[in-house]
């Protein structure tokens, strides 16, 4: 008898200790969790009573102080360390109720945009983002007319800077970064081509406009191609404008 309730006392004795032990776990583990989940973006804070927000296509952008840091804290996906693209980080957002109309939709696109470039570099890659923002911006511009305009397009025209910057961002860095060497002047001229061809596909099938009216229009959208190629230089270009128009515009 003794025994046995030796034998209980020390099983009573384990469990408890046993409890103790996962709750001290899950204790560690929420704390944890607690710390690591705040992430301080204060340094991203404006000082000014009023923040104007100037974009390379003319738009700006006007939040008061505390609106504008409210922003900082509530949205972290424009701080992260390896930054989904806009419309990923846009998707995944669980506080965008501010941003929920189209135009709304707009403007967190200009603002991962911006913060972005503070981690990209404003100035280092200046040029490298007009260029982009001519590229797809041209590439948008095409294919409006194609569609004879809509909204779709008035509202990409402002989220190219979101996805310019995240191409800033995957852009190779230095000469060690780049591993596709080779030429593409025929890869450039086959994407060239297929621009060309896609006017010439669409011209027939379009009743809107005709004789005259229709070449000159043809003669327009083919202005445009022309921009395109003066623009696409190297192969980081010719990538990242495929997989704009490919990722953007389908039309059946």
């Amino acid at each position: 008898m003794k025994q046995t309730i030796y034998i209980l006392t020390i099983t009573i004795g384990l469990l408890s200790c046993n409890n103790q032990s996962k709750q001290v776990d899950k204790t560690i583990i929420a704390n944890t969790h607690t710390k690591t989940s705040k992430v301080d973006n204060s340094k991203y804070y404006t000082q000014q009573d009023t923040i104007l927000i100037a974009t390379e296509i003319g738009d700006t952008l006007k939040y008061a102080k505390a609106d504008f840091n409210n922003i900082v804290d509530k949205h972290t996906k424009f701080f992260e360390e390896y930054p989904d693209n806009p419309d990923q980080a846009y998707f995944n957002d669980n506080d965008k109720e501010e941003f929920g109309s189209e135009v709304g939709q707009d403007n967190y696109y200009v603002l991962y945009a911006y913060f972005l470039k503070q981690k990209n570099g404003v100035k280092e890659f200046a040029q490298q983002r007009q260029k982009l923002i001519d590229i797809y911006s041209n590439i948008n511009s095409l294919f409006g007319h194609f569609e004879y305009g809509g909204t779709y397009f008035v509202h990409q025209s402002r989220r190219i800077l979101g996805y310019v910057e995240y191409s800033i961002y995957l852009l190779p860095k230095t000469k060690d970064d780049i591993s596709k060497t080779y030429d593409i002047t025929k890869q450039k001229k086959l994407y060239i081509k297929s621009l060309r061809q896609l006017i010439e596909d669409e011209s027939k099938i379009d009743f809107n406009t005709l004789g005259q009216e229709k070449i000159e229009r043809t003669k327009k959208l083919n202005k445009i191609v022309d921009e395109l190629d003066k623009l696409i230089t190297d192969n980081f270009y010719l990538r990242r404008a495929q997989e704009f128009q490919y990722g953007h515009y389908e039309y059946y």
